[in-house]
């Protein structure tokens, strides 16, 4: 008997949202400016387009509290906002929660990073089943992947990295991101964009 060949999985279409957390939303720990219109811009182009996504992936810092997790957290010194940053996001906190603005029920996925060691890339995180970000893609077929969230030069920057080395095809929803540094955030997205990413707003998703 011939067996049945097995079905490969679709090509499909993700959207990240990246870190939308109370600490980095203004008057957070880390609070971005322009975060809170991030949040409610994504709810908004989530409505708009409901069938624009198969999968929504959404990541969260998720510190743990009784440690520096791996020298993240500044001690014994400033917080130099580069490589050590004020306590934010700590597992089961306020902050560490996905902020009011945002439409969670569209979130299929959700991704903890930062457990215990420094992390900036979705792809470091862990699923609620215990998976990886690219088992996850790898599984349903997901070849294209828009990113939205926070913060453009650093969470945005490194999940959007790894997604194009991963062979994504990657676009950055640019009215729908926020950074930490104007200027940083600027060659960010060049950066992106040299890299492969595609630059698009909100009202073009669908396209």
């Amino acid at each position: 008997m011939t067996p049945t060949p097995r079905r490969r999985p679709t090509m499909a279409k993700a959207l990240f949202i990246i870190d939308v957390q109370n600490d980095f939303i203004e008057g957070g720990a880390l609070g971005v400016e322009g975060g809170t219109a991030v949040a409610e811009g994504i709810s908004r182009m989530l409505a708009r387009n409901p069938d624009t996504y198969e999968f929504v992936i959404a990541s969260r810092d998720w510190h743990d509290p009784d440690n520096d997790n791996g020298g993240h957290f500044a001690t014994g010194a400033e917080p130099d906002f580069v490589s050590t940053w004020p306590v934010h996001c700590v597992a089961g906190t306020h902050g560490a929660e996905y902020h009011d603005e945002l439409t969670t029920r569209a979130i299929d996925h959700h991704v903890r990073k930062g457990m215990g060691e420094p992390a900036y890339s979705i792809y470091e995180g862990t699923t609620e089943e215990g998976g990886t970000v690219h088992e996850l893609l790898d599984k349903n077929g997901v070849t294209e992947i828009d990113i939205a969230g926070l913060a453009t030069d650093y969470c945005v920057r490194a999940s959007a990295l790894d997604a194009i080395e991963h062979g994504r095809k990657v676009r950055i929803i640019t009215d729908l991101v926020a950074g930490v540094s104007p200027e940083a955030s600027r060659a960010a997205i060049a950066e992106l964009a040299h890299a492969g990413a595609d630059l698009i707003t909100s009202a073009h998703v669908a396209k």
